[in-house]
């Protein structure tokens, strides 16, 4: 019979009489960080090639059950968070409850102890609650480390519509095919053509609702560009798609030698016919900028300028356009903004540009990559809190709402603002930088 050898408590000696006493969940963590630690130390040692595939693929299998047993905490800890709002509320008062407020907190708790964004925590929280309604296979597998969190992720949300009843009988159909070998993609086009299948009246409803949904966005990328994107309806992305190919195809077949690739002319055609002009370079400006102190002082400064929530960019690459340009300038010292100049007369205006540029237009709670939507008191009004660059901060809608559940504090500390949460946990604010 083999012995079992329990492995070292990280940060305490064996030999020592007196350990600390622990509970069994802590016991339960104490001994997956020591055998991590060992993990970690045992990393460079000489092995085969065969045999590192052998241990990247267990140790992947290992953490996927590890992310299993993370999505079982998050889901034992929204219920108990549940249960002790409503006792706390009583009877009478739990009627009152808002459901989604409460879902908010909860996520949000949870995003924090993930160090991830509320969206993330939202999607962890709702793809953990599904998994113990309906996908007992799904959940097993997850358990069994044969599928990682990005797959079953990708399952649930996939199903998201369907009714526990509803689920369990997806989940009994995924069973007939084997999971493990097939990718994300894959995954969720089986999981659609499945959910459609089963609820049929309620994909119709939910293809028809979807359509008011239409949208444009931009988000940043590297080197000085941006995704416009455009959430339309399938017929009519198509068609815009057709569009622009056919503008290739017409300047292909012209005498004129074509010095653009299909690329570079679908993506011209488009802006110019978003903005009606003749050429995509023709387009007016009225762009914030962040200029560093030191670009004015010395006029060879490599500092690149910066468009708050895009990126950096070369001062002269907008000077390069040939439509009209007007810029407001905003002072830089080390990333952080200083000061600014601007022919706007209202204050309270150029006070809320200032407060969006020193976090590049970014949420500032912790892990939050939202735009920002609304400014914030730290100190609320209601408490005396005054209306000033230090005072100010820029927060999604999320973030805004969220302080103003029960147990949740925003506060100024002696290292910058700090946010406390229902459990006493404290997280600070993302440096504006």
């Amino acid at each position: 019979m083999t012995a079992l050898l329990e492995p070292p408590i990280p940060g305490y000696d064996l030999d020592d009489e007196e350990l600390p006493a622990f509970s069994d969940a802590e016991l339960d963590l104490v001994f997956v960080e020591a055998a991590v630690d060992r993990l970690l130390a045992s990393a460079g040692a000489g092995r085969t090639d065969p045999e590192r595939i052998d241990r990247i693929r267990r140790l992947k299998t290992q953490l996927n059950r590890l992310d299993a047993a993370l999505h079982d905490t998050a889901h034992d800890f929204a219920r108990a968070h549940v249960a002790a709002r409503i006792d706390a509320a009583g009877a009478q008062a739990a009627e009152t409850i808002d459901p989604e407020k409460l879902e908010r907190s909860i996520a949000a708790q949870i995003a924090l102890a993930c160090r991830t964004s509320p969206h993330h925590g939202r999607t962890r929280i709702r793809v953990a609650r599904d998994l113990h309604n309906g996908f007992d296979h799904l959940r097993a597998l997850f358990l069994a480390g044969e599928l990682d969190a990005d797959k079953i992720t990708a399952i649930v949300t996939a199903a998201d519509t369907l009714t526990p009843d509803q689920r369990a009988e997806l989940d009994r159909r995924l069973a007939e095919h084997d999971l493990t070998r097939l990718g994300i993609g894959r995954l969720r086009d089986l999981t659609r053509r499945l959910v459609a299948e089963i609820a049929p009246a309620d994909f119709a409803k939910r293809c028809e609702a979807a359509k008011k949904t239409r949208r444009v966005t931009v988000r940043p990328a590297a080197d000085g560009m941006a995704f416009l994107t455009a959430h339309l309806p399938v017929e009519q992305a198509v068609g815009c798609l057709a569009a622009l190919d056919k503008a290739h195809r017409d300047l292909s077949a012209s005498p004129e030698p074509l010095t653009r690739t299909r690329g570079q002319v679908m993506a011209d055609t488009l802006v110019e016919r978003l903005t009606g002009k003749t050429h995509a370079t023709d387009i007016d400006l009225h762009v914030q900028v962040m200029i560093p102190v030191e670009a004015l002082i010395d006029p060879e400064s490599p500092l690149p300028a910066e468009i708050p929530g895009y990126g950096p960019v070369p001062a002269d690459l907008l000077a390069t356009n040939k439509g009209r340009t007007t810029l407001r300038r905003l002072i830089t010292r080390q990333g952080v903004v200083i000061g600014g100049d601007t022919r706007q007369r209202r204050f309270t205006r150029f006070l809320d540009e200032l407060i969006r540029a020193r976090t590049r237009n970014r949420c500032t709670e912790a892990y939050c990559d939202a735009p920002i939507r609304h400014i914030d008191h730290i100190t609320r009004a209601a408490d005396h809190g005054t209306t000033t660059l230090d005072q100010g901060r820029g927060t999604c809608e999320f973030h805004n709402y969220l302080r103003e559940q029960p147990g949740w504090k925003v506060e100024h500390t002696p290292d910058g603002v700090q946010t406390t949460t229902p459990t006493g946990h404290t997280y600070p604010n993302a440096p504006p930088r």
